[in-house]
């Protein structure tokens, strides 16, 4: 299901900052090179990363889904001098082309890239933070928000990504796959939890922002 319309997307590509050349040339070489490339962050999303973080400016920041890294990067840009980003994912395939962009972006020595289950992860960090992004397996969702949430600091953020799930979580349920049900259940979780507030944002696949109270 087309969610925005082409012209819309190209219209907000145009009046959004450019990606820079680090950020171009991952986007690049991750369509020609990586399986499944629609699961990178991209350009405007990723510049609406780089400017919650700009204006978070977080200390300690957890994603949980690096796939090439991109993410990664734009979220790194509001850290400040003493600030670090653990990112996480399960496919040890990837980790020297994440490596060799954190370097390129010149934030190799605030990111730190751990490979593993996200659950495993989480429990072996002993951090606080103020900003967590979710952009891992679906299924898994309900389960890292509770993970994390008491290692999110009182007014943290958390970012969830594709909650709009291709637009199937707008399809009735009996249509609807298991990973657009996962989606349904994360969002309805979020919902009725009188800890959190929270906005869903119809950006690219669908972002929901949530703030600890």
């Amino acid at each position: 299901m087309e969610l925005i319309s082409a012209a819309a997307e190209a219209f907000s590509e145009k009046y959004t900052s450019p990606e820079g050349e680090v950020l171009y040339k991952l986007n690049r070489e991750t369509h020609l090179k990586v399986e499944l490339p629609h699961m990178l962050s991209g350009h405007v999303q990723g510049r609406f990363l780089q400017m919650v973080s700009h204006m978070i400016r977080p200390r300690r920041i957890l994603e949980l889904g690096t796939y090439t890294g991109y993410s990664a990067i734009c979220l790194a840009a509001g850290l400040p001098e003493d600030g670090m980003l653990h990112t996480v994912d399960i496919n040890e395939e990837l980790e020297t082309l994440c490596l060799q962009y954190f370097e390129a972006s010149g934030y190799s020595d605030k990111i730190k890239m751990h490979i593993g289950k996200a659950a495993e992860v989480i429990d072996s960090l002993d951090e606080v933070f103020d900003l967590v992004f979710i952009d891992a397996d679906k299924a898994g969702y309900v389960h890292y928000y509770d993970l994390v949430w008491e290692k999110l600091r009182p007014g943290g953020f958390i970012l969830a990504d594709n909650v709009l799930y291709h637009g199937q979580v707008l399809q009735p349920e009996n249509e609807q796959g298991s990973q657009a049900k996962a989606m349904v259940r994360f969002c309805e979780k979020v919902l009725a939890d009188d800890r959190a507030e929270q906005v869903l944002i119809t950006l690219r696949d669908g972002l929901l922002l949530i703030r600890k109270k």
